[in-house]
């Protein structure tokens, strides 16, 4: 009797999704984006010095910026936002800088004001969540997120 695999073949495959913004081969070292100047430097982005013989390319963050598309999408409302909201945008902006040192492609695209919220679009989506854990921590109040695109993209909404 043959051996054979038993598998279904009547079930779809699902293609796996893949972020158009994450680089899909390594690039050549050092490696400097030309807007930002940050570095692409042991299979990762640094804010390091380079030679002045480095290539030359756009970062991933930079990408998502000139094309207006951000991974994360942070929500801020409510009345105790309204009253606060200089120190607490001070506060987003504080987690950014912090962020932005270690991880140069976690930076924040726009904030967007109006009269009764704010929304920030990121360009990672890791620095979303943590702009709202922090207000979280610092304020309490009202804090989701939801995943979407295969953790891809963030929504996270905050309201006191």
């Amino acid at each position: 009797m043959a051996k054979r695999s038993h598998f279904r073949k009547d079930r779809l495959i699902q293609q796996k999704r893949h972020d158009a913004y994450q680089e899909v081969t390594k690039l050549p070292e050092p490696t400097e984006c030309q807007k930002c100047h940050a570095v692409y430097v042991g299979g990762r982005w640094t804010w390091k010095r380079v030679k002045e013989n480095s290539h030359q390319t756009t970062c991933p963050a930079c990408l998502r910026i000139e094309q207006n598309f951000p991974a994360g999408i942070v929500e801020l409302s409510g009345a105790f936002f309204l009253e606060h909201r200089g120190e607490i945008l001070n506060l987003v902006r504080n987690i950014e800088e912090k962020e932005k040192d270690a991880h140069p492609l976690e930076r924040i695209m726009k904030i967007e004001d109006d009269n009764s919220s704010s929304i920030i679009t990121t360009t990672g989506i890791h620095l979303a969540r943590r702009i709202g854990e922090a207000l979280h921590r610092a304020y309490k109040g009202d804090y989701n997120f939801q995943y979407g695109d295969q953790d891809k993209q963030i929504l996270v909404k905050w309201e006191r």
